[in-house]
């Protein structure tokens, strides 16, 4: 009897890997190495939507500026008095209700401002032109004597009798145009363009935009790519944190600062107090031109109007524990350091807003600014943590 042949086991093969499924492919995105062509079509489709909604916002404003301004007043508005509504409507009332109810105290606020302050202001532009020809002669009399002493410092061959008379006919004209125009702006224009959009178009526009506000943005927040909708998110929210802050701070430290110049130079006996207080305090959103502004144009008025040293003094002091105010008390109260914009930036963007779209480019100026801003931080931390940062260099000896 035969012995039985060993029988070699033979080791099975290792198991071939599947090919991928659809749920188990790279997913694309920016600079991944997957997607192929279908990546580099979404991704020129995605940058082609980009340019035209811009291109297509740019046009709007352009053709439209001129009757954009209530709906962007209106638009603003609404966001101010959102967190309000919110709070109103947390605590049982409707947000119908809320937002009627909130409209109709700003409706009455202004009503107030219209009733008190308006006939003042108009009473205080109307001495203000009765004392231009006197304020028109004290400056060409400075002026004439300012030249004087320059020419018997310097000679008669730097400064003749020509430069002295042009220098002051032109210091009484500017005088002059600055407080025509002054008048123009407060008299019939204010009223004409209150009484017509901000009157009657914009706290409607604002009822209905504060109404369905928090549906816009659910409305808004679906139309997000949902790749990237968590980044958006913390972006919008990053943007809503400055530009709520700024906006409503600023608010704040402008109505505390007009209130204080107004008492202050009201006080001490200014007679223009009132519109130099109120014109600084407005102005004071653009950094330090409504108190450079309401420095100069006070310190000035008084000059005129005080015979001695002592009230021109005083009017300087006003400003100067208003600056106090403002940098020890107002604005590390109001707004510290939430706001990231940074006062040259925000200069800038009122300005260029301004020159390219008017006075709706103005209330538009702080808002981009603070998107701008945050998506520029946003790419600069992006920028910092990739390789085209990071990569180190090369060998010593590797091409460039």
């Amino acid at each position: 009897m035969t012995a039985p042949v060993p029988v070699r086991a033979v080791p099975a093969a290792p198991p071939q890997p599947l090919p991928p499924g659809p749920s188990e492919t790279a997913p694309a995105g920016l600079g991944g190495a997957g997607g192929g062509p279908a990546q580099l079509s979404t991704r020129t489709q995605r940058f082609a939507l980009l340019g035209g909604l811009a291109i297509i916002a740019w046009v709007v404003l352009d053709l439209f500026a001129s009757v954009l301004l209530p709906f962007v007043a209106a638009a603003g508005i609404a966001y101010f008095l959102d967190p309000a509504a919110g709070r109103l409507t947390r605590a049982g009332m409707g947000r119908g209700a809320a937002a009627l109810l909130l409209i109709c105290a700003l409706l009455a606020a202004g009503l107030i401002f219209a009733l008190l302050l308006y006939p003042l202001i108009i009473a205080q532009v109307g001495i203000l032109i009765g004392r231009l020809p006197d304020y028109v002669s004290d400056i060409r009399a400075f002026a004439a004597d300012v030249i004087a002493h320059l020419q018997q410092r310097l000679g008669p061959e730097f400064v003749d009798e020509k430069l002295r008379d042009l220098v002051g006919g032109q210091a009484g004209a500017m005088l002059s145009f600055l407080a025509t125009a002054l008048s123009r702006v407060i008299g019939s224009g204010f009223a004409l363009f209150n009484v017509l959009t901000l009157v009657v178009v914009t706290p409607v526009v604002a009822f209905y935009l504060l109404r369905d506000w928090p549906r816009v943005v659910a409305r808004v927040d679906s139309w997000l790519p949902r790749r990237y909708a968590g980044v958006l998110r913390a972006q919008a929210r990053e943007v809503d944190r400055i530009l709520s802050a700024w906006l409503r701070g600023q608010m704040m430290c402008c109505i505390i600062l007009a209130l204080f110049y107004t008492v202050g130079l009201s006080v001490v006996g200014l007679d223009l107090g009132l519109i130099v207080g109120l014109a600084a305090g407005l102005l004071s959103f653009i950094p330090y031109v409504g108190t450079i502004t309401g420095g100069v144009s006070s310190i000035g008025l008084a000059l005129a109007q005080f015979p001695t040293w002592t009230g021109v003094l005083m009017v300087a002091g006003v400003f100067v524990l208003g600056q106090i105010l403002e940098g020890y008390v107002i604005y590390p109260r109001f707004l510290g350091d939430r706001v990231e914009l940074h006062a040259v930036w925000v200069i800038f963007a009122l300005f260029a807003g301004g020159a390219a779209f008017g006075f709706v480019g103005v209330l538009l100026a702080v808002p981009v600014a603070a998107a701008i801003g945050v998506l520029c931080r946003f790419w600069l931390r992006r920028y910092l943590t990739s390789p085209l940062y990071l990569d180190p260099p090369g060998p010593p000896g590797a091409a460039a």
